[in-house]
């Protein structure tokens, strides 16, 4: 398909595949494993408090319409990278409340240590990581 098109008296072509405008205005979700659905269901409905469905695995309903699938994998190994982001105003506060909950937080040494609560406070913004039940990384982080 072409589309001609005129931009500061410059003719313009574009060209776009079928498969490129199928993509571009498709719904996008990410996904990750785990090992035991119950368990992650627990953990992010009671522990996180995200709203959770039951489709083709677990749906995590998240904040601005967007959803993640978790989906039930017998030889799951766990991501070694951040699977969530959760943006907090606060990120102080939102450690100690999900320590209040049970959340454990990794301690890194090196290029992104960690203080004494488990928060980076290097350069970006401030971090903190903590796992879920099967051993993905998620995090909250707070804008500086």
């Amino acid at each position: 398909m072409f589309f001609a098109g005129t931009n500061a008296g410059a003719l313009c072509l574009i060209v776009h595949s079928k498969l490129s405008i199928m993509l571009h205005f498709s719904k996008i979700f990410s996904s990750f494993s785990v090992d035991d659905p119950e368990k992650a269901k627990d953990f992010y409905t009671k522990v996180l408090g995200l709203k959770v469905s039951e489709d083709m695995g677990l749906l995590l309903h998240l904040n601005g319409g967007h959803e993640v699938l978790v989906y039930p994998k017998t030889n799951h190994t766990p991501a070694t990278y951040t699977v969530l982001n959760f943006l907090v105003d606060d990120i102080e506060e939102a450690v100690e409340t999900l320590k209040d909950q049970g959340v454990q937080f990794e301690h890194y040494e090196g290029d992104i240590e960690t203080d004494e609560m488990g928060i980076y406070r290097g350069k970006g913004p401030l971090i903190a990581w903590f796992k879920d039940p099967a051993g993905n990384i998620l995090s909250v982080l707070q804008e500086k």
